[in-house]
């Protein structure tokens, strides 16, 4: 048996716990997304260039913190879905800018509507401070754990 406190039990817990809850969280958006020709990818490009305006194959990478090609493949399927389109980066040839198309500026406002109303659903029984505390908590986390990842780089 481990000689630990419970507070480190806890956290322990918590940090495991975020992959159940990522999970259970795709599988809603999944399910969310059923009939609406889209994949869990393109919902996340769609939703961070509904957020952040026009971006960048690099940009969208840095904000969703995954690789690039990764990023790159899950922008071309969304530009051959037509809801978004390429422009020309003034700053960088080959790096065009992403822009949503009006019917995917329209259908990912359309989902998130309804995901939202899903959340407010979930989160019911919790209240404000609750929630507030646990981001705080979770973010605290993996600040402090991708700090001492890249200082093991």
């Amino acid at each position: 048996m481990y000689n630990v406190t419970m507070k480190a039990e806890h956290l322990h817990r918590l940090i495991w716990m975020s992959r159940p809850l990522m999970q259970a969280a795709e599988a809603c958006v999944e399910a969310g997304l059923v009939g609406t020709n889209l994949t869990v990818r393109m919902r996340a490009v769609l939703e961070i260039v509904d957020k952040y305006g026009e971006q960048t194959v690099p940009d969208i990478a840095a904000r969703l913190e995954i690789k690039r090609q990764y990023v790159q493949i899950m922008c071309n399927e969304t530009l051959v879905s037509g809801l978004i389109e390429q422009r020309p980066n003034p700053r960088h040839k080959r790096s065009p800018i992403l822009a949503l198309t009006d019917h995917g500026r329209a259908v990912i406002e359309e989902i998130i509507t309804k995901e939202m109303k899903l959340v407010e659903e979930v989160g019911g029984n919790l209240s404000n401070e609750d929630i507030a505390t646990a981001l705080e908590v979770v973010i605290a986390v993996t600040d402090s754990l991708k700090k001492r990842a890249g200082e093991n780089e």
